[in-house]
């Protein structure tokens, strides 16, 4: 897991909730957001995947739902090459770093049977294959995509209504519970890579072993963000 720092885009949230602004260290951001969630929040990520970016027309590429525990917050979602999962807060965070965050509640706090409802349906589904070709069908296959897996644990709340969860994406997911005053806005900012050292450079180093040090910083470099844009992750 890479580094990453977490700098605030919004310092207003009109009333959702504490102003933040500045960069903090790993720990402090987990800390930052940890208080602005409770079950049934959403943490959405505008990130490079370019096939969901060209599809949607918005940069919000992934959703993850939250339960919030008496040990802390668990994220769960469905991302490409692991399927659905469940991690902590700040195991998670670290996954979807670097990029844009946006976290969002419900306006009203689910009940308890409602929370147990979603809970329970996020567990069910854990281990389940990731895929989103069915997403342009609109027919359900084995697997499933973060916006489809977000929308049917919601569903189970009766908190909104879906014809075909399967065409939701994260922007739509978005949109429609913000527009509908289903949810409010709590979060809006970034998590970017913190700077890592970069390889000593040996006190003899010729010119030969300094090209190819180089180069391979910017091979790595240019996989990590071309991981990003093609395989969304």
């Amino acid at each position: 897991m890479h580094p990453w720092i977490l700098v605030a885009a919004l310092t207003s949230c009109g009333g959702c909730g504490d102003s933040v602004s500045g960069s903090t260290s790993a720990s402090q951001a987990t800390a930052t957001i940890a208080p602005m969630l409770e079950t049934g929040a959403l943490i959405y990520t505008k990130g490079d995947c370019l096939a969901v970016r060209v599809y949607t027309g918005s940069r919000v590429t992934h959703v993850a739902a939250v339960v919030l525990k008496p040990e802390g917050a668990w994220v769960y979602d469905s991302t490409s090459g692991v399927g659905v999962r469940k991690l902590p807060l700040a195991e998670y965070l670290g996954t979807q770093s670097p990029g844009g965050l946006i976290v969002c509640r419900p306006r009203r706090p689910m009940s308890d049977e409602q929370a147990c409802d979603f809970e329970t349906y996020l567990e069910s589904q854990i281990g389940r294959s990731y895929s989103v070709k069915h997403h342009l069908t609109g027919r359900r296959n084995d697997g499933i995509h973060c916006a489809e897996y977000a929308t049917e644990a919601l569903l189970t709340t009766e908190l909104i209504t879906a014809n075909n969860p399967v065409r939701v994406s994260p922007a739509s997911l978005l949109e429609g519970v913000l527009q509908n005053g289903i949810y409010q806005p709590a979060f809006d900012g970034e998590l970017i890579a913190a700077p890592t050292e970069a390889e000593a450079a040996p006190r003899d180093e010729g010119r030969c072993r300094r090209m190819w040090r180089e180069t391979k910083e910017c091979c790595s470099n240019c996989c990590r963000k071309l991981s990003g844009w093609v395989l969304c992750r």
